[in-house]
């Protein structure tokens, strides 16, 4: 390969012009290469499982774990939910061009605000070749031109991806370049491209904390992201006390290893006993691991002291952190002391409640009587998503469509001056 530096800086030049000839794509044309990419996902199934296979033989150099693994592989079924995702994007609605709102001035100027896509994404991403698909989707059908940056146990999966959808990108007349994948797995490479502010417009790490803390830390342009998800689930003395149970359960054990489950959960001292008396056979029965204050472990046999870092941890794993509050303040600021503000859950049947809740909570996504589990793009109706952002600005939450746009204004007059 060449110099890794020139290397960077021509995808990265390529990424922007494409970009700057995508804005004049149609919808059609998005939707068409989205439907092409999709039969062609099918149609070429048994060669993208031979690529496949070449990254699971190497996964034991990577020392992947058995989880890592099993996202790594594709098989029909899989290659199939990746194909009808595609499909579902291409059913959504094109945000690029969306008249946001607009008013007339007394001059009589027609001012609007129209979304327009953000330019140039650089995405980075670990061993999940599904991954490749999604991103690269979201971002053409919001006009963006993006840089893929996938896990090396991948590479082989992601090269095969790529060449499908830069095919379909040409034949339905949009510009090749308008997905990159980049084909080196040096480590250097991500630092150039973080440099290149001129040609990139913003950003998103998803990934490990050491990966997104990297990113964060060398970034001159705009990141979107998210450290951690310590997600709470808290029960207050109004809730029924069986559907906490089962908000609790779902939260933690229907997939531990994934950013919007539940890492810890609060309980109202006056329904303490009796909701422990439900959800702790039943967190026992699922093998998950309580670590507690000094009543959880008073109540619950099988629970061990927490210390204050549990409080503060994402697991990822089946281990909950829990505690005994004496009111709904001392639960609110438990979770914005210790919280990630990712996702936060009350269970309750008092409506004040869930309005102090809902209101004082600072996090990107707060539920009333559901599992954090819904945070998520698909869940919430907006379709696929690129991730899930803890920050303020630009974005929060789920990132489809419309958060992978910005707005210009755009006035139309008859030859007002001023």
């Amino acid at each position: 390969m060449q110099d890794l530096e020139q290397y960077t800086q021509q995808v990265a030049q390529q990424a922007r012009d494409a970009s700057r000839k995508l804005v004049t794509a149609t919808g059609q044309q998005k939707n068409d290469w989205l439907r092409l990419s999709a039969r062609r996902i099918r149609e070429r199934a048994a060669s993208l499982m031979v690529e496949n296979a070449k990254d699971l033989a190497k996964a034991p150099e990577y020392d992947l774990t058995e989880a890592q693994i099993d996202r790594l592989r594709l098989d029909e079924k899989r290659l199939d939910g990746i194909a009808s995702a595609l499909e579902e994007i291409a059913m959504l609605a094109d945000p690029v061009g969306e008249v946001i709102d607009s008013n007339v001035r007394p001059n009589g100027l027609l001012v609007t605000r129209v979304r327009a896509p953000l330019g140039v994404v650089f995405f980075i991403y670990e061993s999940r070749p599904n991954v490749t698909a999604d991103a690269a989707a979201i971002c053409v059908k919001s006009g963006n031109a993006v840089i893929l940056r996938g896990g090396k146990e991948a590479l082989h999966s992601n090269l095969a991806f790529h060449r499908l959808l830069a095919e379909a990108l040409d034949e339905c007349g949009l510009p090749p370049h308008a997905v990159q994948l980049v084909e080196t797995t040096d480590r250097e490479a991500v630092g150039y491209f973080l440099r290149m502010s001129d040609k990139i417009d913003v950003t998103i790490p998803r990934g490990g904390k050491s990966l997104i803390e990297r990113v964060a830390n060398e970034a001159r342009m705009p990141v979107i992201k998210h450290f951690d998800g310590v997600c709470h689930v808290y029960i207050d003395q109004d809730a029924d006390l069986e559907m906490a149970t089962s908000i609790l359960i779902n939260g933690k054990c229907h997939r531990p290893g994934v950013c919007n489950a539940t890492e810890s959960f609060l309980v109202h001292e006056e329904v303490a006993a009796a909701f422990l008396a439900l959800a702790g056979p039943q967190l026992a029965a699922q093998g998950v691991e309580v670590r507690g204050d000094q009543k959880i472990c008073e109540l619950l046999p099988h629970a061990r002291p927490a210390v204050d870092e549990d409080y503060r941890t994402e697991y990822l794993a089946l281990i909950t952190s829990a505690r005994v509050v004496p009111n709904i303040d001392a639960a609110i600021e438990h979770i914005n002391e210790y919280g990630s503000h990712h996702t936060d859950v009350i269970v309750t049947n008092s409506l004040p409640a869930a309005q102090q809740f809902t209101t004082e909570v600072d996090s990107a996504a707060v539920m009333v009587n559901a599992s954090s589990r819904f945070n998520d793009g698909g869940e919430f109706g907006l379709g696929a998503e690129i991730g899930i952002s803890t920050d303020k600005f630009h974005a929060r939450g789920p990132c489809g469509l419309r958060e992978l746009t910005t707005y210009k204004y755009v006035a139309y007059g008859k030859g007002q001056v001023r």
